[in-house]
């Protein structure tokens, strides 16, 4: 019998585990078109039925069947203030869509009461055929300010059933991520139907708005659930450089505008007091420069093979798909998709039958599925 050879087999399961890389990285990925001629498309979420919901950032929501085909247009929606970065934004379907019909979505609002300014606000209303019934606003991100850019917002639903809420800080108000009195550059956590839960990190804390999660955020355009631990990841804009992609932890500073890998626009000046602080949590992983961080997924179908387990985001300015390899909480590899597309992508998810589906953000905008 020959000797057992560690240093071989060592050598040899190395070898298998590079091949194996090398064929993760090496599939093609042949998007086909489900849906086309949607004016910027923003927000996607699914459907039981395997029909789809997509906003359109002008201020409207379809569904779209299988096939692809539009629906008309659904009624019921509040007045959106459409312009700039500012429309109709995320749409998700609440964990008991079966049973309520509840649907989701966020949108930039003007003052109800006639003043000047807007903000992201969310809305929930029930799937009635071609209509929203029972319509209401649940949060309306404060102080209302009058801008065009850095809304947010991505709607995700936690297990225990809690909904986060991404904002922007209105960029001119940017010094506001670090204050807890008011709503800019924050994520915020509620109850289904817009209450605090007791348990947010900032509840009872005098001068805090107790919707508060986490803050020091920029302008965050992508969030998921990571399906193994629970935890709420996210990817927001940085300025000229320093997109981020965090694990966003109850009660965290994320540093923005103290901290950052990005500079100002335009001079290239720096931005705060360089890229780290005690107290002030670093990203997973950053992009210098930017790439216009969009949706975010992970994948955990076996559709691509070696990929399950990988987080994936969209790029606007790019104009292309990150793949992230993990390992735990780690970003041990990048790789760059869609690039000869050339198109912007606005929103990644996984769909119930496994394969990857993305928004392109045009004028005429489509729906692809991302088959091999």
């Amino acid at each position: 019998m020959r000797p057992f050879r560690p240093a071989l087999v060592a050598a040899l399961a190395g070898a298998a585990l590079m091949f194996a890389h090398g064929l993760a990285a090496a599939q093609a990925l042949k998007p086909v078109t489900i849906a086309r001629g949607l004016v910027n498309p923003w927000g996607l979420a699914f459907l039981p039925d395997g029909r789809m919901l997509v906003t359109e950032r002008p201020g409207r929501m379809r569904v779209v069947a299988p096939d692809g085909r539009l629906g008309e247009p659904l009624q019921g929606l509040p007045a959106v203030e459409a312009g700039g970065q500012g429309g109709l934004l995320d749409v998700a379907t609440d964990p008991k869509f079966s049973a309520n019909g509840l649907v989701y979505w966020s949108f930039s609002e003007a003052d109800p009461q006639g003043g000047r300014g807007n903000s992201t606000a969310v809305a929930r209303g029930r799937l009635d055929s071609n209509r929203l019934a029972d319509v209401r606003v649940i949060f309306r991100q404060a102080p209302k300010f009058a801008s065009s850019a850095h809304f947010g917002s991505r709607l995700v639903f936690a297990r225990d059933g809690r909904l986060f809420v991404t904002l922007g800080e209105r960029f001119l108000r940017r010094d506001d991520a670090q204050s807890l009195a008011n709503h800019h550059g924050k994520i915020v956590r509620i109850e289904s139907d817009g209450r605090v839960p007791a348990d947010n990190p900032f509840v009872g804390r005098a001068g805090a708005l107790p919707e508060i999660w986490s803050y020091g955020h920029r302008n965050v355009q992508g969030a998921a659930i990571h399906p193994v631990t629970g935890e709420l990841w996210a990817d927001e804009h940085g300025p000229q450089g320093g997109d981020e992609l965090n694990l966003v932890l109850p009660g965290r500073n994320y540093g923005w505008p103290v901290i950052t890998y990005g500079a100002e626009y335009v001079t290239g000046a720096k931005i705060g007091e360089g890229s780290a602080k005690a107290g002030m949590e670093q990203p997973l992983t950053y992009w210098v420069p930017s790439i216009a961080t969009s949706g975010l997924a992970f994948l955990t179908s076996d559709r691509y093979p070696g990929w399950k387990g990988s987080a994936f985001v969209g790029a606007l300015k790019a104009r292309l798909l990150v793949r992230l390899e993990l390992d735990g909480r780690k970003v041990v590899r990048e790789e760059r998709l869609l690039q000869v597309l050339g198109e912007r992508i606005r929103d990644v998810r996984q769909g119930p039958d496994g394969w990857l589906y993305v928004l392109t953000d045009s004028a005429n905008g489509r729906i692809l599925r991302l088959e091999r």
